[in-house]
């Protein structure tokens, strides 16, 4: 049964991609909620503990449900959700290991900008963001000091997060809401096999088959 797991993440991925690509919501609704879980399960079966980076995954799934629905409310109740997953995160990412200061000067760097350039344009979510996106460039940055995997992992989020930011603010770039998929997708799941390797050996251990790595 393990073995299908690649196979059915690829489709559950397929099929997300699909719904928004075409703007179907039975298609989004159907594969959304699986891609953190699924991504959880292969963690759990493989590191077999619950940590930070697991309690990350359930918020993820929580934002992930919440980001479905549409309105103001459920944006910043989505926010909020992913707020927690960024905190889970770095505090996880610290403990393990301390990421270089540049690290952290670059993307601060990188957040002062980026906000900058949104503030006129985000209105009510100005503060709710200017918070959100803190946590998040000090996510990416301590994803540095886990692996090259991860610090590409944290990149990606910021960079799913910024072309939300982006419609938030009323800036809609052609094909914007599937490269905020394609990149939230690659980042969750370059954090969470970065997070599985940590401190491994080299053999590899029994489930770490189920997702390529």
């Amino acid at each position: 049964m393990r073995r299908l797991w690649p196979g059915l993440y690829a489709a559950v991925v397929a099929v997300e991609l699909a719904g928004v690509a075409l703007d179907v919501p039975a298609l989004q609704w159907a594969a959304k909620p699986l891609l953190a879980p699924l991504l959880l399960a292969w963690l759990l079966r493989v590191r077999r503990t619950w940590d930070l980076v697991a309690a990350g995954l359930v918020f993820a799934t929580a934002g992930d449900v919440a980001l479905l629905l549409p309105g103001t409310t459920a944006f910043l109740v989505g926010m909020g959700c992913f707020l927690g997953t960024q905190l889970c995160l770095l505090t996880a990412f610290l403990r393990h290991r301390r990421a270089p200061l540049a690290a952290f000067a670059g993307y601060l760097a990188i957040w002062a900008g980026a906000n900058a350039l949104l503030w006129e344009r985000l209105g009510d979510l100005r503060l709710p963001v200017l918070g959100y996106s803190l946590a998040l460039s000090l996510m990416a940055a301590a994803s540095v000091g886990v692996s090259r995997r991860a610090a590409v992992g944290g990149a990606l989020f910021l960079v799913s997060d910024l072309l939300i930011g982006l419609g938030a603010a009323g800036v809609e770039p052609t094909g914007r809401r599937l490269a905020v998929m394609v990149t939230y997708i690659a980042a969750l799941v370059l954090l969470t096999t970065a997070w599985a390797r940590r401190e491994l050996p080299d053999r590899r251990p029994e489930g770490t088959e189920l997702l390529p790595v």
